[in-house]
């Protein structure tokens, strides 16, 4: 067969590395430049490319292509392959038709990579032969070429989930559904919500499904009574309505109960030890720990590969402590939602920075929040105007920097033994720093000047 690959990010290279690896032929197409270390790989592998252009001609002697996630249906290149009848398949697709590994396929519009990090931790850790994938920013068709694993587990998007037909995840785990990106779902909430099930469409009576029951968009759109895998639904409360895989029994407590009545399939394990921060995060360890029992970890493996955890850098992440005070930097919160985990998920008395570029906000789900828990708002952009508009009357205090050294130094002014610094902007970062990694390094690199009584913690 001949290969076209549309995009040769990470991957889109992937995908040309595997199709040649299984014999076939490839043709690498990109519209933007092809970043040098990507050309490398292709030049050493000798698959051809281009880059800055798509050549129709070329791309429409494809017998399949595969797509990167980020080229949206209505591209013209897309229409075109779809008028000419050509499959169109994602990386995801393709990876699964070559590996007999186990996937643990992991969903939703929130907090997908912590967990994906976290399952990924709990296998390595306990010895097994493990592979980490997706969204995460790793390539799993160029991972099956080598197909050195066991078991992969692999963040999906809805934009990879979307080109997927019959790729069938052992696990399969979907955290939530909200609005996001819909811009590429017609403003659907449906169709956005059926593009994240797609990751439950192969799957048969030898498969799990790992789902969130406590929310409310995946009851509306997934017809469990008509589906045939092992549906294992948790919440962080125990609930008549359900029959729960995983509750939260106490605070730092999981229920487990895979199958009701089979020895050795329920128990209880602490979380005690965990450093993460926040309900949605409790929601997210709660999938994890159903991934690992399914996979045969018992409860001391998970609760030591829990203790040993940490998450990705700029999301709920404890940097220090100073005076009795913590410091959070939350910089991957971007917009207003992952503002408001952040914001429900801390019980202390929070000073809140917030701010940067605002990208249409609307602040009202934050509002409740601010009023109950936020006891001083410090505005960190260019312009501040909307958040001190919005939030000027329900916080204590208000004030506006433009530098993160002022903001935290005037946080750590203002804050008390006990109150957490919590550095979750709601908003994007291009207006004073380069990136959201660049601003939650400043904001760590400021709290860590503060002095010598500042000292980062590996527990919250």
């Amino acid at each position: 067969m001949h290969y076209v690959i549309l995009g040769a990010g990470e991957s889109g290279v992937g995908a040309a590395l595997l199709a040649q690896a299984k014999g076939h032929t490839v043709f690498v197409s990109d519209k933007s430049p092809i970043q040098p270390r990507y050309q490398e790989k292709l030049r050493n592998a000798t698959i051809r490319f281009e880059e800055g252009q798509h050549t129709l001609a070329e791309i429409l002697t494809a017998d399949e292509v595969v797509k990167s996630p980020g080229i949206p249906e209505k591209a013209p290149v897309i229409q075109a392959l779809r008028q000419h009848n050509t499959p169109i398949i994602s990386e995801i697709e393709l990876a699964g038709r070559y590996t007999k590994a186990r996937c643990i396929g992991i969903t939703g519009t929130n907090g997908k990579t912590t967990t994906t990090l976290l399952t990924y931790h709990l296998l390595k850790e306990a010895g097994l032969k493990v592979g980490l994938a997706g969204n995460v920013g790793y390539s799993l068709a160029e991972q099956v070429v080598a197909d050195a694993h066991d078991y992969y587990v692999v963040e999906l998007s809805s934009f990879q989930l979307d080109d997927t037909y019959d790729f069938q995840p052992w696990i399969s785990v979907l955290l939530n559904i909200t609005p996001d990106h819909l811009d590429r779902y017609d403003y659907s909430l449906e169709k956005y919500a059926q593009s994240k099930l797609r990751i439950t469409q192969r799957q048969d009576s030898s498969n799990f499904f790992i789902y969130n029951a406590d929310d409310e968009t995946i009851q509306r759109y997934f017809q469990g009574a008509l589906r045939p895998m092992r549906q294992l639904p948790f919440s962080l409360h125990q609930r008549p309505d359900f029959q729960l895989a995983g509750f939260y029994a106490a605070e730092t407590t999981v229920q487990v109960d895979l199958q009701p009545g089979t020895p050795g399939e329920t128990g209880q394990i602490s979380t005690a030890g965990s450093p993460l921060i926040g309900q949605h995060n409790r929601q997210n360890t709660l999938a994890a720990v159903l991934c690992a029992r399914i996979a045969g970890l018992d409860a001391a493996r998970i609760e030591t590969g829990l203790a040993s955890f940490r998450n990705a850098d700029h999301r709920l992440q404890l940097v220090g402590e100073h005076n009795g005070v913590r410091f959070i930097n939350d910089s991957k919160a971007t917009n207003v939602e992952a503002a408001w985990y952040a914001l429900d998920g801390i019980t202390a008395p929070i000073i809140w920075i917030a701010g940067g570029t605002d990208k249409g906000n609307d602040y009202a789900s934050l509002l409740p929040l601010a009023q109950s828990r936020v006891k001083a708002l410090i505005c960190l952009g260019l312009d501040n105007e909307k958040l001190k508009t919005t939030f000027g009357n329900l916080v204590p205090q208000l004030e506006d920097t433009q530098r993160m050294e002022a903001a935290v130094q005037r946080a750590a002014a203002l804050a008390v033994p006990g109150d957490v610094v919590l550095l979750s902007p709601a908003c994007a970062s291009f207006d004073l720093f380069q990136n959201y990694e660049d601003r939650g390094r400043q904001f760590a690199a400021a709290v860590a000047a503060l002095g010598p009584e500042s000292t980062a913690k590996e527990s919250a």
